[in-house]
Order: structure tokens, then C-alpha cells, then sequence
């Protein structure tokens, strides 16, 4: 339902309106009504309702009186009253749907007191509004920052300006009343308009500012939640939801609203179950709830004197043990009112979808097994630090055998003298026996 500037290009990435909810066609704003009784024609002599909804910044909606008869429909853009001067809107809503949510929200749609609709909007006021909505991005952060200079304990959280450029209204909030006299005053003089403060909760300015929630969505209040209903934490206890101020606050830092969506249903299930503050009288003593299943009916107890052991009984068990504890009889123990839940086989993920299990971070990461450098054999005489004797080789490299085509490594003669020719030991040596030499016979020549 995107407007056609919102659709995607040809390079199929989205073009982008850049409105920021005030789409021409009101298809893809914030709070928007189907009217779906556009194609139904009203009866003969039947007079449409002379009321139209229109749109402004941010979802608020007014109701206005259309006076001068002028054919309306849903996405024009009109000019409005508005004090001083006159106001630029949309018209999200006409026809009787308007008269059921002027008595959804309380407005009187036979009194006069109802503001009325000019004309439809020139281009001369369609473009003066456009130029008085891009001061407000640029106004705010000079604002923020007078704030700050004025050391107020306030957030302005959004400004709004009127279709005329005539008249600027801030959004604040604070926990306090502030005192930002001397603050409207510098506005004035910096920003050459008129303001008007006004201060809006938490839960509001989550509503006109828009966001994504801890579901993946945009927020409810932003999107079609119209009424803010008080949530207390009691809707979490209800629930057996941890009581953590950081998983059930929401963008506005109050309680989610969504806790109250299923609070009916748990309220149901719980009329049948017994008081969680029950106590069982048994023979080994008295039990006291742990923890309630409210969907399977199950009920834990534990005995005051070993909390570590809990008993798992039915809400049909418990009832007779209460109605027993009622005639003051003691039953003998929970043992034998207990079963034993069988723990479900585990589902292997079928990955019919080309989709990723949703499992797969649970298990710890196996840690990395340390590198093997490879070891240097050690020398015949290799000295080991932190050690006087030198390492032994058991077997000597001059006795190994020769493996495949290389030759066997033999130990050099550490004495110089060996390293001489024979003939030359022999001369300096008269003592070593001379070698005979090797007489060739003629009989062998010719073999």
C-alpha cells in the first residue's frame, strides 16, 4: 500500500518519499483508517457527514467541519483554522466512518464548536508549508542546545510548524516542572516566530517520534495503539515474567504496553488453579509452591526443610490435598501424589526452507587446539639449558643404515692428523707399517 514515490527503482533499491509520514496518498502513514465504506453508496435523499479527519506532523489528528461543501476526498491537502492564521493538513478520513471515530474520541460532532475547513490548499501554501518543515531539523538541535545553555532539566523531542510559518510548537518532556521563561524568550529572538511550549510524557513522544521495538516491529503506539492504558507490573508477575527493568521497559522507558495484550488470558487460566501462597500439610511437613505451569497445570512444591528438592503435582492432586488439609487430616507425603515428567526428544532442525537453525550460537565455541611446531633434532653433544651434561645420542649417526638413494652421514676425525694422505703418516711415521704393493701376474692380465 506505498505511494508511488515510495516504490522501489529499476536498480531495485527504494526510491524513498522522504516525507516522513506525510505521504501524498496517505498509504503509508502512521495511524492510518481503512475506510471501507468508500465504495458503498449512501441511501436516496441520505446526506454525507459534512466532518472530515485530518492529518498534521506525526499522527495528530483533528476533526474539522467541512462548511463550504467542498468535495473531499482522502489525501487532499487543505488549508485549516488554526490560531493565529490558518494550518496545513491531509484529510486521511471522510464519510461516516469519521462520525464513529469522532465518538470513539469524545468529540461532540453536533456542536458548533468544531473548527471548520477553508479551501483546498494553493501551491503557494503547499509550498510555503515545505519550506517551514525543513527549518524544523536544524531548529531543533539550536534548540537542544539553548536548553542546555539555560541548564533546564528538559528534552525538546520535536518541533512542529504551523502551515502558515507563522507560529512554531516545541515538545518537551520532563520529570519536573520547568520554569523556561527567560528559554521562550531566546527562542523568539533566535528563531523570529512564535512559540508555543508544550509538554508531553514519555509514552507520547515514543508515539510521534517512531521507532522499532525489541520484536522486529515498529512500535504499537506509533502505528495503530491509540489509547494508553496503564500497565502495572503486576501483569508480569501474572505472567511468571522476570522481573527486569531492562526487558520489559520499551523505547519510552516505561513498561511495554504488550504486556497487557495476553494479561486476559492468563487471568482465565489462573481462576482454576489454588492460591500460589497454598501450603500443604503432609506427615514429612509442610510444602510450599515453588513455580506454576499455568498451560499444563502443574504446580511445583518443596518442603520447608529441603528446598532443594521439588515435587511435580497436577491441580487435581493438589485440590485433594487441600480439601484433606480442610478436614485436618495430614496426607503422607508428596511422593505419592508426584509424577515425573518424561523430557522430550530432541528434534533434529529440518532444513526445508534454506533456513539457519535457530540453535546454532547455544552451543560454546570449541576452543583452538595449540599449534605443534615441529622439533629439531638434537645434536650428538646438544647442551640443554638449565643442565650440565650434554645429551647422549643412543645410537650414533655413523651406524645408520642408508635410506633409499642418500649416502650415510660419517662423523668427521676431530684429529688433524688423520685428515693427511697414508704416504705422508707413513714418512713422518717410521713406525707404521708400509703397504705391499700389488704385483699383476700375466696369466690374470689376459683373463
Amino acid at each position: 500500500m506505498a505511494c508511488t514515490s515510495c516504490s522501489t527503482s529499476d536498480g531495485g533499491a527504494p526510491k524513498g518519499c522522504k516525507n516522513n509520514g506525510t505521504c501524498g496518498t496517505d498509504s503509508c502513514n502512521k495511524l492510518t483508517v481503512f475506510d471501507w465504506l468508500a465504495n458503498i453508496s449512501l441511501p436516496n435523499g441520505e446526506a454525507p457527514f459534512d466532518c472530515v479527519e485530518v492529518r498534521f506532523k506525526n499522527g495528530r489528528k483533528e476533526f474539522y467541519r467541512n462548511s463550504e461543501k467542498l468535495t473531499l476526498s482522502i489525501g487532499d491537502i487543505v488549508a485549516t483554522v488554526a490560531s493565529p492564521g490558518h494550518d496545513i493538513g491531509i484529510v486521511t478520513l471522510t464519510g461516516e466512518l469519521v462520525k464513529i471515530q469522532m465518538k470513539k474520541k469524545g468529540a461532540n460532532y453536533k456542536g458548533n464548536e468544531i473548527p471548520k475547513i477553508y479551501r483546498k490548499a494553493s501551491q503557494k501554501d503547499i509550498d510555503i508549508w515545505s519550506t517551514a518543515r525543513d527549518k524544523e531539523e536544524p531548529m531543533k538541535v539550536r534548540a537542544r542546545e539553548l536548553a542546555i545553555a539555560h541548564k533546564l532539566e528538559m528534552k525538546i523531542s520535536d518541533i512542529e510548524f504551523q502551515g502558515d510559518g507563522s507560529k512554531a510548537t516545541f515538545y518537551y518532556t520532563a520529570n519536573d516542572r520547568v520554569d523556561f521563561r527567560m528559554l521562550i524568550k531566546d527562542f523568539a529572538k533566535e528563531f523570529s516566530t512564535r512559540v508555543e511550549m508544550k509538554q508531553v510524557g514519555f509514552r507520547q513522544e515514543a508515539a510521534r517520534l517512531g521507532g522499532i521495538g525489541s520484536c522486529g516491529r515498529e512500535l504499537c503506539c506509533s502505528t495503530w495503539l491509540t489509547d494508553f492504558r496503564s500497565v502495572n507490573t503486576s501483569a508480569a508477575r501474572y505472567q511468571q515474567l522476570s522481573l527486569n527493568p531492562q526487558k520489559l521497559a520499551g523505547q519510552c522507558g516505561k513498561l511495554k504496553c504488550c504486556l497487557n495484550y495476553e494479561l486476559d488470558t492468563y487471568m482465565d487460566a489462573l481462576k482454576g488453579f489454588p492460591d500460589f501462597e497454598t501450603k500443604l500439610v503432609t506427615e514429612k511437613g509442610d510444602a510450599i509452591c515453588q513455580k506454576q505451569d499455568i498451560f499444563k497445570g502443574l504446580m511445583w512444591f518443596a518442603y520447608t526443610n529441603n528446598f532443594a528438592n521439588w515435587h511435580i503435582l497436577k491441580i487435581d492432586k493438589v485440590k485433594e490435598i487441600i480439601a484433606e488439609n480442610k478436614l485436618k487430616n495430614k496426607v503422607s507425603a508428596l511422593e505419592d501424589y508426584a509424577i515425573e515428567i518424561i523430557p522430550e526428544a530432541t528434534k533434529d532442525f529440518n532444513n526445508a526452507m534454506g533456513q539457519e537453525s535457530l540453535t546454532r550460537f547455544d552451543q560454546p565455541k570449541k576452543g583452538r587446539r595449540p599449534s605443534r611446531k615441529p622439533t629439531k633434532k638434537a645434536s650428538e653433544n646438544a647442551i640443554v639449558p638449565n643442565s650440565r651434561k650434554p645429551i647422549e645420542n643412543k645410537r650414533p649417526i655413523e651406524n645408520k643404515a642408508p635410506s633409499g638413494n642418500k649416502r650415510p652421514i660419517r662423523k668427521k676425525p676431530t684429529n688433524p692428523e688423520a685428515r693427511k694422505p697414508a704416504a705422508n703418516n707413513a714418512a713422518n711415521n717410521p713406525a707404521a707399517p708400509a703397504r705391499k704393493p700389488i704385483i699383476i701376474k700375466k696369466n690374470d692380465a689376459k683373463k
